[in-house]
């Protein structure tokens, strides 16, 4: 058994009777080392120990404070102890063919024929959801509203200029709108029609605007008397309008069965690929300088929208009933490179990114996507061609494809 050491000023360096005597201990010349049972202390810290001791004693289990991080921590659902919102490493990318972002789009109209989806050069995107537009910034991720029309009126179009900072806005009403978006007015007014416009196309300062009315508009908007052509060749409402990269054709699209969804190919000037509606479900790519048939591909559903690539040989398609998907083309053998679902209704816009690497789709679930589709931004390309003199002129030749 071993007796516990007592200090003593008198006997402070004589070692206890008691203990159990080794060979060393006559001779040993440090008597300070104390028996080997006894602890060394000299690595201890008894003022914290302390300081731990009282705090305990002094946190009483029913303190405000601890009670208060329980109830926050079963609020949060988490532990008192875990962290929140301390990220290492960023969020993981997508799987492919699932998109990187998805928002909500609210009370978007499920109609073929309107345009209510563009991403100007600012890196922001505009929307059309029932009676307003609104401006969502990619950049930041803020939300905007642009603008309300009055009750009976809904918006059936938008579209950027190149500048990125106006954007035209058409109305059920017939009436055509030009938004400075960056001070959030308006800056003027268009004519010309009698019924809703659900197409717009710029082509540097032109606007051309196509209506129920069977009927397209070019205007001028930096002049008065903004109308300079009226173009009458469709028997239907017209639906699409696209200008091609020169500016030199403007490609028109209508539900009198001619084509619907347009996409001009950044890489070829005269090669134009069309969308068919439900009783055609093909994808194809016309010879505009001659109106040949160059390509044809059924894609087996209705083609909604087309988006090319602009740094790819391949073309995008968005579909509806009954997969409601995307898919991305290779050109010009049309081998289907992706397949993209996740839209539970038929997926009516497509709009690509200013670097375009990104393609951001509306359908009629209310939903927007964005999908990096198109891999790494490309270089920048130079500006499209400004110049619009002699545009009445040129307007005057017509080329029919079917």
């Amino acid at each position: 058994m071993v007796t516990p050491f007592t200090y003593s000023p008198s006997r402070a360096f004589a070692p206890s009777r008691n203990l159990t005597p080794t060979k060393f201990a006559a001779t040993s010349k440090n008597s300070g080392k104390l028996d080997r049972f006894i602890p060394n202390r000299t690595a201890s810290n008894l003022d914290i120990a302390s300081y731990t001791v009282g705090e305990a004693e002094n946190y009483s289990a029913a303190s405000p404070a601890k009670e208060y991080r329980k109830q926050l921590a079963a609020s949060l659902g988490t532990e008192p102890s875990s962290r929140v919102l301390a990220f290492k490493q960023k969020a993981p990318a997508p799987p492919e063919g699932h998109p990187e972002r998805i928002l909500d789009a609210p009370e978007l109209m499920d109609d073929y024929y309107l345009n209510l989806l563009d991403w100007g050069s600012s890196n922001t995107v505009a929307v059309a959801l029932n009676q307003s537009v609104y401006l969502w910034s990619a950049s930041s991720g803020a939300c905007e509203e642009l603008l309300r029309c009055g009750e009976g009126d809904y918006v059936s179009s938008v579209a950027w200029a190149a500048d990125g900072r106006h954007v035209a806005v058409g109305l059920s009403s017939s009436a055509v709108q030009v938004w400075d978006a960056e001070r959030r007015r308006p800056l003027r007014a268009l004519a010309g029609h009698s019924a809703r416009v659900g197409a717009l196309a710029w082509n540097g300062h032109t606007l051309s605007t196509g209506s129920r009315d069977a009927s397209i508009a070019c205007h001028d908007v930096r002049v008065r008397a903004a109308t300079t052509a009226v173009l009458r060749g469709h028997e239907g409402e017209v639906c699409g309008l696209r200008w091609s990269p020169s500016g030199a054709q403007l490609a028109s699209g209508g539900n009198d069965n001619v084509l619907n969804a347009l996409a001009w190919c950044p890489f070829q000037g005269n090669l134009l690929a069309s969308g068919g509606g439900t009783a055609d479900g093909s994808i194809k790519f016309w010879n505009t300088h001659t109106g040949a048939l160059v390509n044809s591909v059924d894609t087996g559903s209705q083609v909604c929208a087309l988006a090319w690539s602009r740094h790819e040989r391949e073309i995008l398609s968005s579909h509806g009933f009954a997969q409601n998907q995307l898919c991305l083309w290779k050109y010009p053998t049309m081998a289907k490179v992706a397949e993209m679902t996740g839209h539970t209704s038929r997926v009516l816009h497509l709009a690509t990114s200013p670097d375009g690497a990104t393609v951001c789709s509306a359908a009629a679930d209310e939903t927007l996507r964005f999908w990096r589709c198109f891999g790494d931004a490309a270089p920048a390309a130079p500006a499209a061609a400004k110049a619009t003199a002699g545009l009445s002129s040129s307007l005057l030749r017509s080329v029919n494809v079917r």
